[in-house]
């Protein structure tokens, strides 16, 4: 069965780790919505986010990517902030396959926490605006992102159908 899955939460959430593992388990192809935005200078700003403009400009390319993926067979994993519901909704909108949604979830301290063992860090500041913009979007199954990574990954794969 085919499908694709969107992480989704605030800065320094764990998406990115949770994406790889997940893909490595189910042997999905991972695809990050800010690679795409820094690949193809896609970032616009607009009230000091990037705006839902350039996510839907980044949602064209994602798509063409795991339509060719989804077509032959395996899943799709993206992971992006996703704090627009209208992304999320024209991401799902382009794909016509089963999806899940999954929202990781941990306090803003745990999220800075996080962002401050990255090379570089995006700050403080960065991961209190997006966790406050992501905050608005509540679309998605919430996992507990306060447990190491495997243990997301296994609650996620809780919800998945076995292949």
């Amino acid at each position: 069965m085919v499908y694709f899955v969107i992480i989704r939460g605030p800065l320094g959430v764990g998406k990115s780790s949770v994406t790889a593992q997940l893909a490595t388990r189910i042997g999905g192809v991972p695809v990050s919505i800010d690679r795409i935005l820094d690949e193809h200078q896609l970032e616009e700003w607009e009230d000091g986010y990037v705006s839902l403009r350039s996510f839907v400009r980044a949602n064209e390319h994602a798509a063409e990517l795991a339509r060719s993926i989804l077509t032959g067979g395996r899943p799709v994993l993206f992971d992006g902030n996703f704090y627009y519901e209208a992304q999320l909704d024209d991401l799902v909108g382009r794909l016509r396959f089963r999806h899940y949604i999954f929202r990781l979830d941990a306090p803003l301290a745990v999220c800075i926490a996080r962002d401050g063992h990255r090379r570089p860090p995006h700050g403080a500041q960065a991961a209190q605006e997006v966790y406050a913009k992501a905050a608005t979007v509540g679309r998605g199954i919430g996992i507990d992102a306060t447990v190491p990574v495997d243990t997301m990954v296994d609650e996620i794969l809780s919800h998945l159908p076995r292949t």
